[in-house]
């Protein structure tokens, strides 16, 4: 089967590089335009995915996580919260050190939206067979240790 983006006449001009970086941000598109609720941007929702996972961390370690100025990540949580998907809670007597923690609603969410992700990557692996299967799961394999170096 032949899944790749490019068609056999452009591929053989291209680096193995350039192909696996294309074809896993395409990848990767798709399966974030697998989502519960629309109106939240990919790092939104990648924010509330961490405070799922993670719990209830300062707006600090979560502008660090994410790769922005405090600033963009104020507005993050501020969107977040308008929404009823994270709330802010004071740290101890100190009102200015906050906590920021995902609500139900925003833990329902990313629930959801893992379980559709997973739904639709779970479709395309059904019209694989036996061999290509294999050859998924080996290269998950591989590409998570290239993850790790």
């Amino acid at each position: 089967m032949n899944s790749s983006p490019f068609p056999a006449s452009a591929r053989s001009g291209l680096s193995l590089s350039t192909e696996l970086r294309t074809t896993t941000m395409r990848l990767s598109r798709r399966i974030r335009q697998e989502r519960a609720v629309d109106e939240l941007s990919d790092p939104q929702l990648t924010v509330l995915a961490y405070l799922t996972r993670h719990g209830a961390t300062s707006p600090t370690a979560l502008a660090d996580f994410e790769h922005v100025s405090p600033p963009s990540m104020s507005r993050t949580i501020n969107a977040l919260e308008s929404r009823g998907f994270a709330r802010r809670s004071p740290v101890g007597d100190d009102g200015r050190r906050l906590l920021i923690d995902a609500t139900p609603a925003g833990r329902d969410v990313v629930e959801e939206t893992r379980r559709r992700r997973d739904a639709w990557l779970d479709g395309r692996l059904a019209e694989l067979d036996e061999d290509d299967l294999a050859t998924v799961r080996r290269a998950v394999e591989i590409l998570g240790s290239m993850m790790q170096s």
